[in-house]
């Protein structure tokens, strides 16, 4: 085994040319630190076990994380995403196999939740009608009275989900006067209460909301939670907003809604499918603004994700525990005890 502490990151990082794909992600903290070697993985997706066998950590972006990506040899002790979502990583693989896995929440929560309120205002303003009016010269600017806005003052809004990133928008949102909803299993009923949201059940949600937001991670149990049901509950003057996952929302269902004018829009930095296909029918749709799943790529997303990667990586090794870890149930196996007991004497400090 190597004697540094053996640091891997996806393929995705880099471009063909060997540049970086996202400068504002600093490495040097890593490249300068004691005992610590960076490398590339070529790109593949999944990750391969044979790519990882001499690594201690893998940073990983989009590329996908298996059960064949775990190499038997168990040097491996950590997978680091960069981002919340970990749908593209098998959680119960790696708590078997002792490997910690990290996400990045303090990175995203300020830029997500801002995403959020720019569909929010761009959708009640009428934005891109708006827009699209303007460039039409004298015959637009005649029919703008016809593509009025909504106000906000007292409209209700609604978040599936009131975490990290939806508290987050809840307190973006207290200076437009609101009201606030949400529905979410497992809140923290005083932070809830400090925001001003009242906790409700789902349907509620969705039949009070004036702008719906979904904000909770994609697993089993959220796949299609927004289905044509729960949209058959909104007001027809209602928005629904989507920067989680696109599986959490029936896109079938959903794209029928905006067709049949059931619901008033809705902004959507995520789909079923990405990229769609071209003949994806909601390309088509003008009550509906949407993003690459990229509308919160900011520097300083990118900064921030970088930054708790590399804190996380750091962590580990001079044997601390990380931060935030996903499957907690590996930090009591005797596996990961063991490993983390032995990168702290080797280079704990």
């Amino acid at each position: 085994m190597s004697g540094d502490f053996r640091v891997a990151l996806s393929g995705d990082f880099i471009k063909t040319d060997g540049s970086a794909v996202f400068p504002d992600f600093d490495l040097e903290p890593l490249r300068q630190a004691p005992g610590v070697e960076i490398s590339f993985l070529q790109s593949s997706d999944p990750v391969r076990a044979d790519q990882l066998a001499d690594f201690d950590a893998l940073i990983l972006l989009l590329h996908r994380f298996t059960q064949d990506s775990i190499h038997p040899n168990g040097r491996l002790a950590l997978v680091a995403r960069f981002g919340v979502g970990y749908d593209t990583v098998d959680v119960e693989a790696c708590t078997r196999a002792g490997i910690a896995l990290v996400i990045t929440p303090d990175g995203v929560r300020r830029p997500v939740a801002v995403s959020i309120i720019t569909l929010m205002l761009a959708l009640t303003c009428k934005l891109m009608v708006k827009d699209a009016l303007t460039r039409e010269g004298p015959p637009g600017f005649a029919r703008r009275s016809e593509h009025m806005g909504v106000g906000l003052v007292d409209r209700v809004l609604g978040s599936v989900g009131v975490g990290n990133v939806g508290a987050e928008m809840f307190h973006l949102a207290r200076p437009l006067d609101m009201r606030f909803l949400a529905y979410d299993p497992y809140a923290d009923a005083k932070l809830a209460a400090e925001l001003g949201v009242e906790l409700v059940e789902l349907d509620e949600v969705f039949r009070r909301s004036d702008v719906i937001s979904i904000n909770c991670p994609l697993t089993p149990q959220t796949r299609n939670l927004v289905n044509a049901e729960r949209i058959a509950l909104m007001k027809r003057e209602a928005y629904l907003i989507n920067t989680a996952r696109g599986p959490i929302v029936d896109q079938r269902a959903l794209t029928a809604a905006l067709q049949e004018r059931r619901i008033a829009g809705a902004g959507l930095d995520v789909l079923a499918q990405e990229p769609p296909d071209a003949d994806d029918p909601i390309l088509k749709l003008d009550n509906v603004i949407l993003a690459p799943h990229a509308l919160c790529w900011t520097d300083q997303l990118f900064a921030g994700n970088g930054a708790a990667d590399v804190k996380a990586v750091l962590d580990v090794q001079h044997g601390r525990t990380p931060y935030p870890v996903v499957n907690r149930a590996v930090l009591d196996t005797e596996r990961w005890q063991r490993r983390i007991a032995d990168f702290r004497a080797r280079f704990g400090r």
